[in-house]
């Protein structure tokens, strides 16, 4: 291991999850900082921490000069970015590297390569990878934009060329909607990420979102088996699982072939995800983009593999080659994670950033809590939700689902207000226990007052 000196430029429960992890592996942790996370519990369990600006993230842990300088003053060899804040920048991979220093994620040139749609999608094509027919490269104006659209057919989906989260996206049944949608894309592309180009992609509706873990040393690679995150609220997910029950076994093995074939294409190193598609219906599955860093729901691959990908990440980050085999990687049982954020869901998902009173934690086999939390700990306001995810693991997906509602139940975090209600409420749902849902499943299922007549029931309480 060449890494002796790991620097985490991110925060909140990942934060945690990393430095638990390098601490396995005899690596000397530093947390970064910003004034508004002086007392985050990672700062407490790092062995050093650095501030590195003001609350805003925009003057910590966005600003790349400040965060090169803190690496620097640190005397860091390795920079782990997390999820989020500037872990798929080039930018800042680039920074990171010409300073001499590991990057542990992929290079800056596959993460800008991978990080634009419609290379991205060049490369996916390159590798054999089905993708949802759409537009050859960048679009610039709204009239090449109608060709296409007519060309491929409608329901349309314009999407951001650059950047993510959501961001940029609209759907278009007709040329007028489209002549009326694109700009609108393009504001908000340009606003989001400073870079409104466009490109366009045939919708399919009411699909599945499918996911393949990958792991690579830059010229192996190998797959964790599929997840789902088909269950989610304006775009962001909210409850995941692993495997994909909809799936049949000759489908998931051709869908993780392909991951696994594109990361080899573009030389992946670290962890990775690739994002698919699935229409049921008609059994075909699309790629749709590349997430070249760990991400919020990895812990589930973990759960039916046994393999620490965090860990796994840091070495061949480090310089060694993959220590698993894709024989060695088996699949085990059913684990679902759902993401506990201090929101009020019976207000409208309103922010509940409030200070931890009593607290308790769900335990027992088959059961993890991936958290950054501690009794009076104040929640800052300044950035993301998300409080932590319950992990659980179990033979069967139904078996998974009962251990999930128990350990739910179990957890107290007194004075704010959670989601937990809501994964309550899904868990004890039919059509989420039949596994009969898609992307745009959640949405309407709020709409129509299902959480609040679970309150009423007494059922999610």
């Amino acid at each position: 291991m060449t890494i002796s000196r790991l620097f985490i430029a991110n925060r909140g429960e990942i934060s945690v999850r990393i430095i638990r992890a390098a601490k396995e592996l005899g690596i000397t942790t530093i947390q970064a900082y910003s004034e508004g996370d002086a007392e985050m519990l990672s700062v407490k369990l790092a062995d050093e921490a650095i501030c590195v600006g003001p609350a805003k993230s925009k003057d910590s842990y966005l600003n790349v000069v400040r965060l090169m300088q803190a690496i620097k003053d640190s005397g860091a060899d390795a920079v782990h970015p997390g999820y989020g804040f500037l872990s798929e920048s080039p930018e800042f991979a680039h920074a990171i590297e010409s300073a001499g220093i590991t990057f542990v994620g992929p290079t800056a040139a596959t993460i800008e390569r991978m990080g634009d749609k419609v290379e991205a999608r060049k490369a996916a094509e390159a590798a054999g990878v089905p993708v949802v027919p759409g537009s050859k490269g960048r679009i610039e104006t709204v009239d090449d934009a109608a060709q296409i659209a007519s060309d491929i057919g409608y329901p349309v989906m314009i999407k951001a060329a650059a950047g993510g989260g959501g961001r940029g996206i609209r759907v278009a049944d007709n040329e007028g909607e489209l002549r009326s949608l694109a700009p609108q894309a393009q504001a908000e592309a340009e606003a989001a990420f400073g870079d409104g180009g466009l490109y366009l992609e045939r919708a399919v509706r009411s699909p599945r979102h499918i996911e393949v873990q990958i792991l690579g040393d830059g010229t192996n690679a190998v797959h964790c088996f599929e997840r789902e995150c088909s269950l989610q609220r304006r775009r962001q997910k909210v409850w995941e699982e692993a495997g994909a029950v909809c799936l049949d076994e000759e489908t998931r093995q051709t869908l993780c072939k392909s991951a696994v074939a594109l990361a080899k294409a573009v030389n992946y190193r670290g962890a990775g995800t690739l994002e698919y598609l699935y229409d049921e219906a008609t059994n075909e599955f699309f790629f749709i983009e590349m997430n070249t860093r760990i991400q919020v729901e990895h812990p589930i691959s973990e759960m039916i593999t046994g393999v620490d990908l965090v860990q796994e990440m840091i070495r061949v980050c480090g310089g060694e080659k993959l220590s698993m085999t894709q024989d060695e990687i088996v699949r085990n049982g059913h684990a679902i994670e759902v993401r506990i954020n201090a929101e009020d869901p019976f207000m409208q998902f309103m922010p509940w950033p409030g200070k931890v009173g009593a607290m308790r934690i769900p335990e027992g086999e088959g059961i993890r809590f991936d958290h950054f939390l501690y009794e009076g700990y104040q929640i800052p306001p300044f950035y993301d939700s998300l409080l932590g995810k319950v992990i659980v693991h179990a033979p069967t997906r139904p078996e998974a689902i009962s251990k999930l509602r128990a350990a739910l139940q179990e957890i107290e975090l007194a004075g704010l207000k959670t989601t937990i209600p809501l994964h309550l409420a899904l868990a004890d749902d039919p059509s989420v226990q039949e596994g009969a849902f898609h992307t745009q499943w959640l949405e309407p299922w709020l709409e129509a007052g299902n959480l609040t007549k679970t309150q009423q029931t007494g059922g999610a309480s």
